[in-house]
C-alpha cells in the first residue's frame, strides 16, 4: 500500500489523465439511467471510489512544514464519507433492481444511518464546527492564536517603552536574565535527546470544547449553531425514513426535509447577522463557512426535482419546452438530451438527495 501511496503523488499528473479520461468514456454507454443495467453503475462507481483514493492520497501527503500541519485523525472520516456517498447510489440501483422500488429504501436507510454517525463523530471531534465541503471535511479554521486589539496595544506600549527600560537594568535583572538563559540552555539539551516532543507539539492535546463549553461560552448563539448543525447532519436520514413510511409520492417528507433545511439556514443567518443578547458575541464565518452557507443554499433548487414535486410540476415544464424547442434543429436537439438526462438523475433518489 505504502509503494501505491508513493507511485501515485510521484506520477499525480498521469493519474489525473487517466482519470479524466475514464470519466469521459463512462458518458458513451447510454444504459447508464437504465434500471436493469447494473455494470455500467458498478463501473463507474469503481471508478469514483479510485478517484476518491487517489485525490486523498495525493492531499495527505507529508510535509516538512510542522508549524502549519493542521490536526489529522486516525480515522479517515473525508475518505470514509466520499466513498459511502458513491457506494450508495451503486447499492440503490441494485436494491431497486433484485428488491423492488419498495424495499430500496431499508438500504437506503441503512447507508444514511452510518453517514449520520460518522458526521455526528466528525462534527464532534471537530469542536462542534460547521462541516464542510458538503459535510464530509472538518472545520480546522481557529482564531486561538489570532491576537486581539488590547494584545496589539499592549505590544505597541511594550515596544515604545523597551528603548527606555533597556538603559536602566541593574545587576539583579541581569542575572535573572543569565539565569532564563541557563534554562533555555537546559531545555535545549533536554529537546535534542526528546526529538519527539519537537515533532508533536503540545497543541496537538488541547482539550476540543464541550457542548457545556459551548453553553457557557457562547450562550444562545452557540446553542442556536448546534441544533442548525444537527438539523443539516440528520436530514437526509429523517426524510429516507419518512418517505419510507409515506412513500415516494407523499407530501409529508418533502415538507418536511424543507422545513429542516430552512429552520437550519434560518438560524444559521440569525447567528451570523444578530447578537443575541448584551454580552454575547456575535458569531463571525470564516471564508471556508461562508462557501459552505452558499453551497447549502443552492440544495434549495434540488427540491423542485424531488418526488412529489417534479412528478406535478416539474416534469410537465420540462416536456413542454422540449416540444417548443424540438424544431429548432441544434437546440432541439441539446434540450432533448438535457431533459432525457435530467429525467433519467431523478429516478435515483441518491443523486438529488443533496445528502
Amino acid at each position: 500500500m505504502e509503494g501505491y501511496k508513493r507511485w501515485v503523488r510521484e506520477k499525480k499528473e498521469y493519474v489525473h489523465s487517466f482519470e479524466t479520461l475514464s470519466t469521459g468514456l463512462m458518458w458513451v454507454p447510454p444504459e447508464l439511467f437504465s434500471n436493469s443495467e447494473i455494470v455500467p453503475e458498478a463501473v463507474t462507481t469503481i471508478l469514483g471510489i479510485i478517484t476518491t483514493i487517489n485525490a486523498h492520497i495525493i492531499e495527505t501527503a507529508p510535509t516538512q512544514d510542522i508549524t502549519g500541519s493542521t490536526e489529522s485523525y486516525s480515522f479517515p472520516y473525508s475518505l470514509f464519507l466520499s466513498v459511502l456517498a458513491g457506494l450508495e447510489s451503486l447499492v440503490e440501483g441494485v436494491a431497486q433492481h433484485y428488491y423492488g422500488d419498495n424495499k430500496k429504501w431499508n438500504f437506503l436507510v441503512v447507508t444514511e444511518a452510518t453517514k449520520v454517525l460518522v458526521r455526528l463523530s466528525l462534527f464532534r471531534k471537530s469542536g462542534y464546527k460547521m462541516l464542510l465541503s458538503g459535510m464530509e471535511t472538518s472545520n480546522d479554521d481557529t482564531n486561538s492564536i489570532s491576537l486581539t486589539s488590547q494584545d496589539q496595544s499592549s505590544l505597541i506600549r511594550f515596544g515604545e517603552m523597551e528603548p527606555m527600560t533597556s538603559n536602566r537594568v541593574d545587576q539583579n535583572h541581569q542575572r535573572e536574565i543569565a539565569a532564563e538563559c541557563t534554562m533555555l540552555s537546559t531545555c535545549r539539551v533536554d529537546q535534542n535527546h526528546h526529538q519527539e516532543a519537537i515533532i508533536d507539539p503540545p497543541v496537538s492535546v488541547t482539550e476540543r470544547p464541550t457542548l457545556f463549553d459551548i453553553l457557557s461560552k457562547k450562550g444562545l448563539c452557540g446553542v442556536l449553531c448546534f441544533i442548525g448543525e444537527v438539523l443539516f447532519i440528520t436530514r437526509p436520514l429523517v426524510s429516507v425514513l419518512f418517505i419510507r413510511k409515506y412513500s415516494i409520492r407523499s407530501w409529508t417528507p418533502w415538507f418536511l426535509s424543507l422545513a429542516f433545511d430552512c429552520i437550519g439556514m434560518s438560524i444559521l443567518s440569525l447567528v451570523a447577522t444578530s447578537v443575541a443578547g448584551r454580552k454575547e458575541r456575535r458569531i463571525y464565518l470564516s471564508a471556508s463557512e461562508k462557501d459552505e452557507v452558499k453551497r447549502r443554499k443552492l440544495l434549495f433548487v434540488l427540491y423542485i426535482l424531488k418526488d412529489p414535486f417534479f412528478s406535478k410540476y416539474t416534469r410537465q415544464k420540462l416536456e413542454s419546452i422540449e416540444k417548443v424547442l424540438e424544431p429548432v434543429p441544434v437546440i432541439g436537439f441539446l434540450t432533448a438530451k438535457a431533459v432525457e438526462l435530467i429525467i433519467g438523475c431523478q429516478t435515483r433518489y441518491t443523486y438529488i438527495s443533496g445528502s
